[in-house]
């Protein structure tokens, strides 16, 4: 395998992937923006991100295929998988906010444009209105670059974790309430480590912006970028959906 292949995670800082070049050295690389991270993996490289990809104009039931086919997946960890709006209520949802009042009237303006978008009429969280402009940074590159789409990816980190563990999902969260995170981190590990990816990889030194739970999520997700290029990797649903843009709507693990 000669490409460049990564497992992308949103985090403060903007993007960090989890990288292994063609010539299967491994790094890890932070960027402020989706297209600087395209531009700067070279051309050909397959990218899955931690990110929803393809938009539909309006939502049939629990959210779009992707989501309602991967929960099939989960249990215990179903609400990590968010329930993302139409097009219209995304796309509503990223201008500037400088405050929390003006966070929370943009949530609600979004909330009942959903609903109207949707059948049954559906609000969403405040968690997933957090994600809106990043899903429409990518949205808005694959519209202008749809060639991409081919190797720019939807993968969902507890379902790959699941998917690396022969089926059996996470027992443990992310993070716990008391904002301790070590049992749902160090399984993540052992899953990784498992899969062949060093400890030190695993243990590097993040930079500022970025957490741990991050560059866990984007180096399951590079083991993913791996499955789909070798042809090993499964979409959910399959077939994948479209939106009107054309870009699939599936998640691959």
């Amino acid at each position: 395998m000669n490409r460049t292949l990564a497992g992308v995670d949103g985090c403060r800082a903007g993007w960090i992937a989890a990288v292994r070049d063609g010539n299967g050295q491994l790094a890890s690389r932070v960027f402020p923006a989706f297209a600087e991270l395209v531009a700067g993996l070279g051309p050909g490289a397959v990218i899955a991100v931690d990110m929803p990809i393809g938009l539909p104009e309006r939502i049939q039931g629990t959210g779009r295929v992707a989501e309602q086919a991967g929960r099939a997946v989960l249990t215990k960890r179903k609400s990590s998988l968010f329930s993302i709006p139409a097009r219209a209520a995304v796309e509503a949802s990223t201008g500037p906010l400088r405050d929390p009042a003006e966070r929370k009237a943009a949530w609600d303006r979004a909330c009942r444009l959903a609903r109207s978008l949707s059948d049954p009429p559906r609000a969403f969280s405040i968690q997933a209105f957090g994600i809106l402009p990043k899903i429409a940074e990518i949205d808005c590159l694959l519209r202008a670059e749809p060639e991409l789409a081919a190797r720019v990816i939807e993968s969902h980190p507890e379902i790959a974790f699941a998917v690396l563990n022969e089926g059996a999902e996470m027992r443990h969260p992310k993070k716990q309430r008391d904002g301790g995170a070590w049992p749902g981190l160090a399984e993540r590990c052992a899953v990784l480590l498992g899969k062949g990816l060093a400890a030190e990889f695993l243990d590097r030194s993040l930079p500022r912006g970025t957490g741990r739970d991050d560059w866990l999520d984007a180096c399951a997700l590079l083991l993913v970028a791996e499955r789909y290029a070798r042809g090993e990797a499964r979409s959910y649903p399959d077939p994948p959906g479209r939106d009107a843009h054309g870009l699939p709507i599936t998640i691959w693990a």
